[in-house]
């Protein structure tokens, strides 16, 4: 399966990846020096691929650089 590619406005290249309905994950690919980050999906839309590059971008602006996806370590208790 392919994820949705696309450029933000700084050149850093994207990918989209639809973890659930309600929440895409946008990974950094390539030499995109930034961290990965969760974002809201829009509520009208469900597929990354039927986004323009300007909508994609204004998810990336939104979304925290901070709010990576949380996994649970398998070593913890």
């Amino acid at each position: 399966m392919g994820y949705r590619r696309f450029v933000d406005r700084d050149g850093h290249q994207w990918e989209v990846r639809a973890r659930s309905r309600d929440e895409w994950e946008l990974d950094p690919v390539g030499d995109n020096p930034h961290r990965p980050r969760m974002t809201r999906s829009p509520g009208y839309e469900k597929d990354p691929f039927e986004l323009s590059i300007e909508e994609l971008q204004q998810l990336l602006d939104g979304s925290d650089p901070g709010s990576t996806r949380k996994v649970k370590s398998p070593f913890k208790e």
